[in-house]
């Protein structure tokens, strides 16, 4: 499948060997410096994201005209590059190229976005998600202005920050650990 314009992809990938792609807080706040400038470039809207220690998730919009193939190649092959000359290290740091999941429904999509930002709890990383200062948890719960993140899915689908807040709390549920599976998506190319 080919990435296609308005549409919801889930793109995720994860360090070689399950080892870390994130070294400290200077290279989280390097990679999203890196994803701020791409998407630009790119056409791409980030609706969501959690960086983890060894591997990262997106929820990606492709813009008309826009490349998400691209916006990863060039957010990921310059963050490797930094990290390589940062580490003293060579070679590559992703287990391959990313995964891409097109995600169907905006249903679909609030339940991964939960899953993304509960996603350091569950690893047992934080207790809540907005100890997580990696994600945009705290910018889907107006805690803090966006970065990268565009909130039309949020503000299409919640009364306000706070609802989305009460939807997380409510904890996962089938939908969510469906995704686990990836049973609620189509494998992008």
């Amino acid at each position: 499948m080919k990435y296609e314009d308005n549409q919801y992809y889930h793109v995720f990938n994860r360090g070689a060997n399950k080892e870390k792609i994130f070294f400290g807080s200077d290279n989280y706040r390097f990679c999203l410096g890196l994803v701020d400038k791409y998407r630009k470039e790119n056409g791409v809207s980030v609706m969501a994201f959690c960086l983890m220690p060894n591997h990262y998730h997106f929820l990606t919009c492709q813009d008309k005209g826009g490349s998400i193939s691209k916006f990863l190649q060039s957010t990921f092959n310059s963050y490797t590059q930094a990290v390589n000359i940062q580490q003293h290290r060579s070679g590559t740091l992703f287990q391959g190229r990313a995964k891409a999941k097109r995600v169907g429904d905006d249903l679909t999509a609030l339940h991964l976005v939960r899953y993304l930002h509960l996603n350091p709890v569950e690893a047992g990383i934080v207790d809540t998600p907005d100890a997580w200062e990696y994600s945009d948890y705290c910018v889907w719960c107006g805690q803090i202005l966006p970065l990268v993140t565009d909130l039309r899915l949020r503000d299409a689908e919640f009364l306000n920050a706070a609802t989305y807040a009460d939807f997380v709390k409510s904890g996962q549920d089938e939908n969510d650990r469906l995704l686990l599976h990836g049973s609620l998506f189509e494998e992008a190319q």
